[in-house]
């Protein structure tokens, strides 16, 4: 049994399975994952927070299927939409603070990516269940600008059209005298793994487990 879906970019290669490490959880297969040794922080703490939805950049936020679809009508409008769209790319990613917590972020022009999330965003809110009174309670916790009730209300989530910044998370939120250190085991361990220019040439629907963990359901290339 399946709560929710979403569509996440997903990383390969050396680099997803260095983030896969780096949080403890690989969304790709579905487990847990060693963390690495010899960084002088405590991993297993300052990545609990976002471990259980992998090592992955969220295009469409995780939502519930509405009345009158299923997983099989997702699955169709999924690879439908992957084999009619292009991939995007930015110049490359660079290690940041988002207020209290670390991400790996784009450097260069967003606007492609930008351009996708949102097209994206467009497509899949037909499938996606209203949010409930207490899903909404729940977001508004968060002090939201009225853009972003805005955006809640009407897509489901505050961070998309022109409040989206797409965003690797690498930790949860940290002391402020703990940023810098973490920031720089986290450059220390993924150098030369972050390509560069970073291109989403692929996306990723991923389904949340009874646990409360992430797995990839289905990972195809944009071939538009």
């Amino acid at each position: 049994m399946y709560r929710r879906y979403a569509i996440f970019y997903t990383a390969s290669g050396p680099f997803g399975s260095r983030g896969a490490a780096w949080l403890g959880w690989d969304i790709a297969g579905g487990q847990s994952v060693a963390h690495p040794d010899g960084l002088g922080i405590d991993l297993s703490r300052v990545t609990e927070a976002p471990r259980k939805y992998g090592f992955h950049g969220t295009l469409k936020a995780p939502f519930a299927l509405a009345d009158g679809h299923s997983k099989t009508s997702l699955l169709t409008a999924f690879e439908g939409f992957c084999a009619t769209h292009r991939p995007a790319s930015v110049d490359g990613l660079e290690i940041a603070a988002l207020g209290r917590f670390l991400a790996l972020v784009p450097s260069g022009d967003p606007a492609a990516l930008n351009q996708l999330a949102e097209q994206i965003v467009r497509r899949f809110d037909a499938v996606r269940a209203p949010l409930t009174y207490a899903d909404l309670a729940r977001r508004r916790v968060s002090r939201l600008t009225p853009q972003q009730d805005a955006n809640l209300v009407a897509w489901g989530y505050p961070y998309v059209m022109r409040e989206f910044r797409f965003h690797m998370t690498l930790t949860g939120r940290l002391p402020k005298a703990d940023l810098e250190g973490v920031r720089q085991a986290a450059v220390q361990y993924l150098d030369g793994a972050i390509p560069a220019p970073f291109t989403i040439d692929a996306l990723s629907l991923v389904r949340e487990r009874e646990d409360g963990k992430f797995e990839t359901l289905l990972r195809r290339p944009l071939t538009g």
